[in-house]
């Protein structure tokens, strides 16, 4: 089953970590031996292909996906578009959960009622 969310998710991911297309590829070689060309990256990326699982996990690793379900818009409520975050709001989101002492000061400071 062709999922097209799954293009426009490689692409944003590998943008978000700031890696070009010859980097993922040189880091799929390096990390697992898997050589792919960056037109076959590229093909993942604009919905004409889709990688293989394995590959996909593979990726998931360098682009430090935790929740593939979610990135793909299959978890969580139907009509909501699927929330792609970034590592840096990754690691606010992990920041805000760890320090409990300062949540009521931050929601206050976005704005948030309790």
């Amino acid at each position: 089953m062709k999922n097209e969310n799954l293009g426009r998710m490689l692409r944003y991911y590998r943008k978000a970590n700031e890696y070009s297309v010859q980097q993922v590829v040189d880091q799929l070689k390096k990390d697992y031996g898997v050589t792919i060309s960056p037109k076959t990256l590229y093909g993942w990326e604009n919905s004409q292909n889709q990688p293989a699982a394995d590959l996909l996990l593979m990726l998931c690793k360098i682009y430090k996906i935790n929740n593939i379900l979610e990135s793909l818009g299959y978890d969580g409520p139907p009509d909501k578009a699927p929330l792609i975050l970034t590592p840096e709001e990754r690691e606010i989101i992990i920041k805000y959960r760890s320090r409990k002492y300062y949540n009521s000061a931050i929601r206050k400071l976005l704005d948030i009622e309790d």
